[in-house]
């Protein structure tokens, strides 16, 4: 998220993006902590009849989520395939709709909403409709509120030792490996954005690190889902999952040990 390029996108370079991995992004992107979604809720105070507008919901991972505690919910989801996984979790949500569109693209309702909510998603807006338009929906004194998953990274005893030659050799432009303290830095750059537009002012924040294990196949399943790998020509991504594949099995055996970040973060409406 260091540079901005995913804000030259037209919309429907947008609404495809996810298209062809909205299955394994459902499958292997990390689920967003309870104890963060607690926080959310104790700090807004946002009854059970709150209207929530959610942000780029994707295959619905935080939606079931807030859909489970009886929210009112409009998510906006531009991913067709995406879109559909979405629909059918929340089938049995009588107050859950799902749109298929950007929030671009969006007829905005305004002062309608107690909560805007985005998942890992919030950066994909331009920066110049992201502020104003959130907070034309919101009611006044209604809250932003931003979760962020980082991708799950192996330590780096084991990039070393399974992964940093092989990208070096194939895609020596990409880096395999982030660390806490990266990922940090640009979550704060987004707040500070935020608070800078002049819409909003922080109110809360807080962040705890995930231990994981995934098969092999499914930590390439989620590298798959990353705009990096995405951006690949295919014939790059399948040699380098290749070979990545054969190393960290030799290295590791079928699984490998992931770690997270996870970022609460939290804005009240000027």
């Amino acid at each position: 998220m260091k540079n901005n390029w995913y804000e030259n996108f037209n919309l429907k370079e947008k609404s495809r993006w996810y298209n062809q991995i909205a299955d394994a992004y459902d499958k292997t992107r990390p689920r967003y902590p309870q104890k963060l979604i607690d926080q959310a809720l104790q700090v807004t105070k946002v009854s059970s009849n709150a209207n929530i507008l959610e942000i780029g919901c994707g295959p619905g991972i935080l939606t079931t989520a807030l859909a489970e505690l009886g929210f009112s919910l409009i998510g906006l989801e531009p991913s067709l395939e995406a879109y559909k996984i979405a629909c059918e979790k929340c089938s049995t949500y009588s107050k859950v709709k799902i749109i298929n569109t950007t929030f671009e693209e969006w007829e905005l309702q305004r002062n309608l909403f107690d909560a805007v909510v985005a998942a890992t998603s919030f950066h994909w807006i331009s920066s110049k409709i992201r502020y104003p338009k959130t907070a034309k929906s919101l009611k006044n004194n209604g809250f932003l509120i931003l979760f962020w998953n980082t991708p799950p990274q192996p330590s780096y005893d084991t990039y070393q030792e399974s992964l940093e030659s092989i990208y070096q050799t194939y895609v020596p432009g990409l880096k395999g490996y982030e660390d806490i303290l990266f990922q940090q830095q640009n979550l704060n750059i987004l707040s500070k954005m935020t608070i800078e537009s002049g819409k909003f002012k922080h109110l809360f924040s807080d962040n705890l690190i995930s231990k994981v294990t995934y098969t092999i196949d499914d930590f390439l399943g989620l590298l798959s889902t990353l705009s990096p790998y995405i951006a690949m020509k295919s014939e790059t991504r399948n040699i380098l999952f290749e070979r990545l594949s054969a190393s960290l099995t030799k290295n590791n055996g079928k699984m490998i040990n992931l770690s997270y970040l996870s970022v609460l973060q939290i804005f009240e409406k000027i």
